[in-house]
């Protein structure tokens, strides 16, 4: 099987890239001969396979034309090479397969404008970027190309539903894999003395630890508020991952008066270390369809504080092995935040158990018999379909 994966940009920090090295790695072995078309590609540190890459880099001026250039790009690409099946990233409508990955931007703009004021909403109606990606969603769920939509999380599958009318039986619901031999409990043994000391957190404090780039996004300023009013005395928070807003979050801190117990690390290579440190994980997202960090978390032990609007939230039961609040309820939030040294005893295992069967073998079994599926359709079906748009 050819196969090819579409993706622009490369951030190395980013879930979708991490995907697509676990996915390749897993796809190589079984056989698969995958491609990769990019503006460009790097390969991750530790990353087991190779994939072949195209670079699509056409030259553009800011985000609206860097994303149609490359989409044209992409497509005029296609009529000179030959895949089986082409499976996009991105919003792209030349596609067989589209990984909805960064979920769907209806959703995202209806919740961002929960918490905009009401010339915020408006400067975001009037766009040019916002315009263009609402386009781009309108074209490739209604493109007659289009075979199968790879949703990331049950909560993705409900937002392409709640806003396209496109058939379900073309949406598939596929989880990240996980490396469940590299994020397990162990980790605790192998690094917390070490990072706590490095930190300058004691070994009995309350570690509450966020992963995340985006800090707006991801809920940092809606975090430190919350930590500030109802984390147990002496408890410590780390925020780990790069954001251009890293001083506006440290000069938050120190207004809220707890600088002293709020650690920014920064990036980082190798996140587990941190992971190995903390007592619960946090994310107050306001949008997230499948956080891998939250649930690597969970294959570690932690247990997790996430919101109703992330893709993670399906696999935690509230009380047990985390808990979760609506993104824009601050209350709900400091409950969570005062509570999580209350969780169970087997909380840690049971934040294991939700989040056991992603494995990264698992993920790799869905996506071939996805693709198996769809190829063992004749080209008289492929055609017929395309005709009829079902």
């Amino acid at each position: 099987m050819r196969l090819a994966i579409v993706r622009q940009r490369y951030n190395p920090f980013g879930g979708a890239e991490r995907f697509i090295e676990r996915a390749v790695a897993a796809l190589t072995e079984s056989g698969a001969a995958v491609t990769v078309i990019a503006r460009s590609w790097k390969q991750l540190p530790g990353a087991a396979a190779s994939p072949r890459a195209l670079a699509c880099d056409p030259f553009h001026v800011g985000r609206r034309w860097r994303d149609s250039s490359f989409a044209r790009a992409v497509c005029r690409l296609l009529q000179h090479e030959t895949f089986d099946l082409v499976q996009s990233h991105e919003r792209i409508a030349c596609c067989d397969i589209f990984r909805a990955g960064d979920g769907v931007h209806r959703q995202w703009l209806d919740l961002r404008a929960r918490e905009q004021g009401a010339w915020g909403r408006l400067a975001t109606r009037f766009n040019a970027y916002h315009r263009y990606l609402l386009a781009a969603e309108r074209r490739l769920f209604s493109s007659p190309r289009l075979r199968a939509v790879i949703c990331n999380s049950a909560m993705v599958r409900a937002d392409v539903l709640r806003h396209f009318p496109i058939d379900p039986s073309r949406l598939h619901v596929i989880h990240n894999g996980i490396d469940l031999e590299v994020f397990h409990p162990g980790l605790r043994a192998a690094h917390r003395d070490v990072v706590r000391q490095s930190l300058g957190i004691g070994a009995s404090a309350q570690v509450y630890l966020m992963v995340g780039s985006g800090f707006a996004r991801k809920g940092v300023f809606r975090l430190l508020p919350a930590f500030a009013a109802a984390a147990p005395a002496g408890s410590h928070l780390v925020v780990v991952g790069a954001d251009r807003s890293l001083e506006k979050a440290r000069a938050l801190a120190r207004r809220l008066g707890c600088a002293a117990r709020v650690h920014f690390t920064g990036g980082v290579d190798d996140v587990r270390p941190y992971y190995g440190a903390a007592d619960t994980f946090v994310l107050p997202t306001l949008y997230d369809p499948f956080p891998n960090a939250a649930i690597e978390a969970m294959a570690c032990g932690l247990p997790v504080i996430t919101t109703l609007q992330s893709g993670a939230a399906e696999f935690i039961e509230h009380g047990i092995n985390g808990q979760v609040c609506d993104a824009l309820d601050h209350e709900a939030l400091e409950r969570c935040v005062a509570a999580a040294a209350a969780l169970p005893p087997d909380a840690s295992v049971a934040a294991r158990a939700a989040v056991a069967a992603l494995s990264i073998g698992a993920m790799a079994e869905r996506l071939l018999a996805l693709y198996a599926h769809l190829l063992e359709k004749s080209p008289a079906i492929a055609a017929e379909e395309a005709d009829s748009g079902d």
